[in-house]
Protein backbone atom coordinates (compact mmCIF):
# COMPACT_ATOMS: atom_id res chain seq x y z
CA UNK A 1 0.00 0.00 0.00
CA UNK A 2 0.80 3.39 -1.02
CA UNK A 3 1.75 5.01 2.34
CA UNK A 4 1.81 8.61 1.11
CA UNK A 5 -2.24 8.57 0.67
CA UNK A 6 -3.21 11.11 3.57
CA UNK A 7 -6.99 11.04 3.60
CA UNK A 8 -9.86 8.52 3.42
CA UNK A 9 -10.84 9.76 -0.38
CA UNK A 10 -7.32 8.89 -1.29
CA UNK A 11 -7.25 5.30 0.46
CA UNK A 12 -10.72 4.98 -1.28
CA UNK A 13 -9.40 5.90 -4.62
CA UNK A 14 -6.33 3.30 -4.42
CA UNK A 15 -8.78 0.83 -3.31
CA UNK A 16 -8.20 0.10 0.30
CA UNK A 17 -10.40 -2.89 2.04
CA UNK A 18 -10.52 -3.25 5.74
CA UNK A 19 -9.16 -6.42 6.88
CA UNK A 20 -9.35 -7.99 10.14
CA UNK A 21 -5.60 -8.86 11.85
CA UNK A 22 -6.90 -12.83 11.44
CA UNK A 23 -7.55 -12.55 8.12
CA UNK A 24 -4.66 -10.28 7.45
CA UNK A 25 -2.45 -13.12 9.63
CA UNK A 26 -3.99 -15.74 6.99
CA UNK A 27 -3.44 -14.40 3.78
CA UNK A 28 -0.29 -13.61 4.55
CA UNK A 29 0.77 -16.88 5.55
CA UNK A 30 -1.34 -18.43 2.65
CA UNK A 31 1.23 -16.18 0.83
CA UNK A 32 4.55 -17.51 2.13
CA UNK A 33 3.06 -21.64 1.63
CA UNK A 34 2.47 -20.42 -2.08
CA UNK A 35 6.15 -19.01 -3.01
CA UNK A 36 7.77 -21.69 -0.09
CA UNK A 37 8.64 -19.10 2.66
CA UNK A 38 9.82 -19.98 6.09
CA UNK A 39 6.76 -17.97 8.19
CA UNK A 40 8.88 -18.88 11.30
CA UNK A 41 13.07 -18.45 10.67
CA UNK A 42 14.89 -19.22 13.42
CA UNK A 43 13.18 -22.19 15.31
CA UNK A 44 14.58 -25.07 14.96
CA UNK A 45 13.46 -28.62 16.49
CA UNK A 46 9.36 -27.72 15.80
CA UNK A 47 9.01 -27.85 11.72
CA UNK A 48 6.99 -30.79 12.14
CA UNK A 49 4.92 -30.54 15.65
CA UNK A 50 4.41 -27.10 16.45
CA UNK A 51 4.95 -24.92 13.62
CA UNK A 52 2.49 -26.65 11.27
CA UNK A 53 0.32 -26.59 14.36
CA UNK A 54 0.36 -22.82 14.41
CA UNK A 55 -0.14 -22.63 11.08
CA UNK A 56 -3.59 -24.35 11.02
CA UNK A 57 -4.57 -21.84 13.68
CA UNK A 58 -3.65 -18.90 11.54
CA UNK A 59 -5.29 -20.57 8.49
CA UNK A 60 -8.22 -21.00 10.92
CA UNK A 61 -8.39 -17.96 12.14
CA UNK A 62 -8.43 -18.91 15.99
CA UNK A 63 -7.21 -16.86 18.64
CA UNK A 64 -3.80 -19.06 20.08
CA UNK A 65 -2.13 -20.16 23.53
CA UNK A 66 0.72 -21.65 23.66
CA UNK A 67 0.84 -23.27 26.14
CA UNK A 68 4.68 -24.84 27.49
CA UNK A 69 7.51 -24.74 30.20
CA UNK A 70 10.29 -21.90 29.89
CA UNK A 71 12.46 -21.68 26.95
CA UNK A 72 10.30 -23.50 24.54
CA UNK A 73 10.32 -20.59 22.13
CA UNK A 74 6.51 -19.29 23.25
CA UNK A 75 7.54 -15.84 23.01
CA UNK A 76 9.62 -15.85 20.11
CA UNK A 77 6.68 -17.35 18.22
CA UNK A 78 4.25 -14.80 19.12
CA UNK A 79 6.66 -11.96 17.80
CA UNK A 80 7.52 -13.63 14.89
CA UNK A 81 4.08 -13.67 13.81
CA UNK A 82 4.63 -10.18 13.25
CA UNK A 83 6.29 -11.14 10.55
CA UNK A 84 2.77 -12.13 8.62
CA UNK A 85 1.16 -8.67 9.08
CA UNK A 86 0.81 -6.13 6.30
CA UNK A 87 4.32 -3.86 6.57
CA UNK A 88 1.55 -0.93 6.66
CA UNK A 89 -1.57 -0.19 7.59
CA UNK A 90 -3.62 3.14 7.99
CA UNK A 91 -5.55 4.37 10.70
CA UNK A 92 -7.28 7.42 11.48
CA UNK A 93 -4.57 10.12 12.74
CA UNK A 94 -4.87 10.78 16.19
CA UNK A 95 -6.41 7.81 17.29
CA UNK A 96 -5.89 6.60 20.55
CA UNK A 97 -6.83 2.33 19.36
CA UNK A 98 -5.46 2.25 15.68
CA UNK A 99 -9.18 2.88 14.27
CA UNK A 100 -9.19 1.35 11.26
CA UNK A 101 -10.58 4.92 8.78
CA UNK A 102 -13.31 2.30 6.34
CA UNK A 103 -14.73 1.33 10.07
CA UNK A 104 -13.83 2.83 13.73
CA UNK A 105 -14.81 1.77 16.84
CA UNK A 106 -13.90 4.39 18.79
CA UNK A 107 -16.24 7.79 19.80
CA UNK A 108 -12.74 9.45 18.21
CA UNK A 109 -12.86 7.80 15.50
CA UNK A 110 -16.32 7.95 14.67
CA UNK A 111 -16.58 12.02 15.35
CA UNK A 112 -13.37 12.64 13.00
CA UNK A 113 -15.33 10.44 9.89
CA UNK A 114 -18.32 13.03 11.17
CA UNK A 115 -17.00 16.15 10.70
CA UNK A 116 -14.15 15.71 8.14
CA UNK A 117 -15.76 12.90 5.62
CA UNK A 118 -13.62 11.43 3.24
CA UNK A 119 -11.18 14.37 4.13
CA UNK A 120 -10.44 12.61 7.10
CA UNK A 121 -6.55 12.49 7.95
CA UNK A 122 -4.55 8.86 8.04
CA UNK A 123 -1.15 7.87 9.06
CA UNK A 124 0.69 4.56 8.92
CA UNK A 125 0.81 2.17 11.49
CA UNK A 126 4.51 -0.20 10.77
CA UNK A 127 3.83 -3.87 11.78
CA UNK A 128 7.20 -3.62 13.91
CA UNK A 129 4.61 -1.01 16.22
CA UNK A 130 1.84 -3.87 15.94
CA UNK A 131 2.82 -5.88 19.11
CA UNK A 132 1.87 -5.41 23.07
CA UNK A 133 3.19 -7.83 25.26
CA UNK A 134 2.51 -7.76 28.93
CA UNK A 135 4.20 -9.47 31.16
CA UNK A 136 1.47 -11.12 33.37
CA UNK A 137 2.72 -10.62 37.10
CA UNK A 138 0.45 -10.04 40.42
CA UNK A 139 0.56 -6.53 40.37
CA UNK A 140 -1.49 -6.26 36.95
CA UNK A 141 -4.66 -4.83 36.95
CA UNK A 142 -7.66 -4.91 35.00
CA UNK A 143 -7.17 -0.81 34.40
CA UNK A 144 -4.15 -1.76 33.17
CA UNK A 145 -5.18 -4.30 30.65
CA UNK A 146 -8.80 -2.57 29.45
CA UNK A 147 -8.58 0.75 30.88
CA UNK A 148 -10.31 3.18 33.53
CA UNK A 149 -12.26 5.66 33.88
CA UNK A 150 -10.32 9.72 33.95
CA UNK A 151 -12.14 11.73 36.26
CA UNK A 152 -9.97 14.24 35.83
CA UNK A 153 -11.11 14.28 32.28
CA UNK A 154 -14.61 13.88 33.12
CA UNK A 155 -14.46 16.90 35.02
CA UNK A 156 -12.55 19.10 32.29
CA UNK A 157 -15.15 18.09 29.67
CA UNK A 158 -17.83 18.40 31.63
CA UNK A 159 -18.94 14.93 30.62
CA UNK A 160 -20.95 11.70 32.54
CA UNK A 161 -18.96 8.78 33.69
CA UNK A 162 -20.47 7.06 31.40
CA UNK A 163 -19.31 8.86 27.88
CA UNK A 164 -16.90 6.72 25.97
CA UNK A 165 -14.72 10.06 25.77
CA UNK A 166 -13.58 10.16 29.73
CA UNK A 167 -12.29 6.43 29.61
CA UNK A 168 -8.54 6.17 29.71
CA UNK A 169 -7.91 3.38 27.25
CA UNK A 170 -5.53 0.26 28.85
CA UNK A 171 -3.27 -2.23 26.96
CA UNK A 172 -5.86 -4.19 25.14
CA UNK A 173 -7.77 -1.48 23.54
CA UNK A 174 -4.49 0.24 22.32
CA UNK A 175 -3.55 -2.96 20.83
CA UNK A 176 -6.91 -3.03 18.36
CA UNK A 177 -5.31 -4.38 14.75
CA UNK A 178 -2.22 -5.55 16.80
CA UNK A 179 -1.41 -8.99 18.27
CA UNK A 180 -1.62 -8.67 22.01
CA UNK A 181 0.41 -11.21 24.34
CA UNK A 182 0.15 -11.71 27.83
CA UNK A 183 3.17 -13.63 28.91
Amino acid sequence: MNTTIKTIKELKEAGYVSKSIKDELRLNLVENIKNNKESFKGIHGYENTVIPQLERAILSKHNINLLGLRGQAKTRLARLMVQLLDEYIPVIKGSEINDDPLNPISAFGKEQLLKFGDETKISWLHRSDRFYEKLATPDVTISDLIGDIDPIKAANLKLSYADERVIHYGMIPRANRCIFVIN
